[in-house]
């Protein structure tokens, strides 16, 4: 559902909602009261709240040893990082 709602992003109401989830064949009886319901709005909620603590703001967002890393990186910036931390623990 994520990538089919970020291809169709910002056509984000309700009917175009209730359109995707026919295009992937849920049970929509479950997916309107969901919606209507606003059932799982707690756990949305808890993850916005994170989210702002930790300041994360892009996507993709990682943290490598507390280290924050924002957006599209390619596997070297990652490799950079991650074996600069390991030297750091054999320094210890």
């Amino acid at each position: 559902m994520h990538e089919l709602l970020l291809k169709k992003s910002p056509k984000l109401d309700r009917d175009s909602l209730i359109n995707y989830a026919k295009e992937l064949n849920l049970d929509i009886y479950k997916f309107i009261e969901a919606i209507d319901n606003m059932k799982g709005s707690d756990i949305i909620e808890r993850d916005l709240k994170l989210a702002k603590e930790l300041d994360l703001y892009v996507t993709p967002a990682f943290y490598i040893n507390g280290i924050k890393v924002l957006g599209v990186r390619d596997a070297d910036y990652f490799k950079s990082i991650i074996f600069k931390e390991l030297e750091n623990v054999k320094k210890k």
